[in-house]
């Protein structure tokens, strides 16, 4: 197609389009005529039966102006806004107007061209009022109604396109602090309208949690708006593919929103960073994880059977002894053996519990709390397996307030609750001890929070000089790693 051709269709494209717009406008100032009466009717039982009158003239006149106008008001709230009640006031006198607008040029054209037909048929001289209607004149008035016929389209127009502009005003909803993404999306009257924001380091989109998001495909029913400021791209407007009839709004709507986005992105690409540091350290803490297990299984594998089976050889040892002083020397051998053994299970066990990987976090918390010379009252509650991290952080952070309990709290009895609620594993760890402890002096719970921060956990401590101490520990679930 010749670049002609291709100029011709799109001028032939524009017409259609305000033609349509003239059409819709036309359509919706004749509506004007008997809800107007109805709307007036309605305010005037307002002060009588309350407001929630307007509710259904509000819910017809917002269906108009998205159906016709194109407004995209966005569903209302219980309580109309301010300009609501002006807007159903002012719905028959701006029919009214705006059909006296629009039929001027009309009933022009039409007495004109009744005139003109008039002069004709009457023969002899032909005049149109003190012009004599010679071949140029009466062809010159012929044409008097091509303009009368493009001031109507454009007086339609003008009236949809005001009416939507002051509707959008009267309906608005009042917000207070709220985002660049509601104040657009309200002005453009989509409420499904998102905004992501360019990171030119990384090449990628991301939303305003620093989460990566792809564009739209033109195929998708979306589609989306670049937003410049300084000759840089800083963020795209998603939004209805409709809209795209009405680009220089979106653009207009982009280009003032252009500095305040700018500043959004600097927030996002701060987002992102964080999501990275937490992924890392989740990775980190996933890798120390999974190198506990491995040395936990090496020494039971390894180091933990090379010494029961040297512990069985010296009792076949010794019942081949019939020396007693020999099978004495033995047995203070065996004895030690044992408590090596003792030993090197307790530290596999430190490192990482067998039974927290076999069989999960509640009987890894009972096998602890049996082994413990003080009372401890044990209350878990689970939904099934939890994230390996989520256990291991969990266990040990129950294995230190233990320790800590048994060491230096004086306590009588301790108790251990833990249960998961809105996608959380809440723990807590109780005594009724001295008190007096600290995060900031304690080695060992420092090191677990700074455990439980890797997942995205929190750590708060209540303890009061002779009245106990409370843990309590809160780690989501979705985002733990597994």
């Amino acid at each position: 197609m010749t670049t002609q051709a291709l100029a011709s269709s799109r001028r032939s494209s524009e017409l259609a389009l305000h033609a349509s717009a003239s059409c819709r406008g036309a359509a919706y100032l004749l509506a004007g005529l008997p809800l107007g009466l109805f709307y007036l009717l309605a305010l005037a039982a307002a002060p009588v039966v309350g407001m929630q009158v307007l509710e259904r003239p509000l819910t017809v006149e917002r269906s108009l102006l998205n159906g016709l106008l194109r407004a995209r008001i966005p569903p209302l709230p219980d309580d109309p806004p301010r300009g609501a009640a002006l807007l159903l006031a002012a719905r028959l006198p701006a029919a009214l107007l705006g059909l006296a607008a629009a039929a001027a040029p009309i009933a022009l054209a039409a007495a004109v061209t009744t005139e003109l037909i008039s002069s004709l048929a009457a023969g002899g001289d032909r005049y149109l009022g003190p012009v004599e209607l010679d071949g140029p004149a009466a062809a010159g008035a012929v044409l008097l109604v091509l303009p009368a016929l493009i001031l109507c389209i454009a007086a339609l127009e003008a009236a949809g396109t005001t009416t939507r502009l002051l509707a959008r005003q009267a309906l608005a909803r009042t917000r207070s602090g709220g985002t660049v993404r509601d104040a657009l999306a309200e002005s453009l009257g989509d409420r499904t309208l998102g905004i992501t924001y360019w990171l030119p380091e990384r090449g990628v989109y991301v939303d305003e949690h620093g989460h990566p998001v792809e564009l739209p495909d033109p195929d998708s029913g979306r589609s989306w708006t670049a937003v410049e400021h300084g000759g840089r791209r800083v963020a795209a407007i998603i939004h209805d593919a409709e809209l795209e009839a009405g680009p220089e709004l979106v653009q207009a709507a982009a280009t003032g929103a252009a500095l305040a986005l700018e500043n959004e992105q600097l927030k996002a690409d701060l987002r992102a960073r964080l999501q990275e540091l937490r992924q890392s350290r989740r990775r980190i803490v996933h890798a120390g994880l999974e190198a506990r297990r491995r040395i936990e299984r090496d020494l039971h594998d390894g180091a933990q059977q090379q010494l029961v089976a040297l512990s069985l050889d010296l009792q076949m040892l010794r019942a081949r002894m019939l020396n007693e002083e020999m099978r004495g020397l033995v047995d203070v051998v065996a004895e030690k053996l044992g408590t090596a053994l003792a030993d090197l299970r307790e530290l596999a066990r430190g490192i990482h519990p067998a039974i927290l990987t076999e069989q999960g976090l509640a009987p890894a918390l009972e096998a602890l709390v049996a082994r413990m010379t003080l009372p401890v009252e044990f209350e878990v509650h689970l939904d099934g397996r939890l994230p390996p991290s989520v256990e291991a952080a969990s266990y040990f952070l129950c294995a230190e307030a233990l320790t800590n309990v048994s060491r230096h709290s004086d306590a009588s009895f301790a108790r251990i609750a833990i249960a998961q609620a809105a996608g959380c594993l809440r723990v807590e760890i109780a005594d009724d001890g001295v008190g007096g402890a600290d995060l900031a002096n304690g080695s060992g719970l420092r090191g677990l929070e700074d455990r439980l921060g890797a997942i995205d956990g929190e750590l708060s401590l209540s303890s009061p000089v002779g009245k106990g101490t409370h843990l309590v520990a809160t780690i989501p679930l979705e985002e733990a790693v597994g």
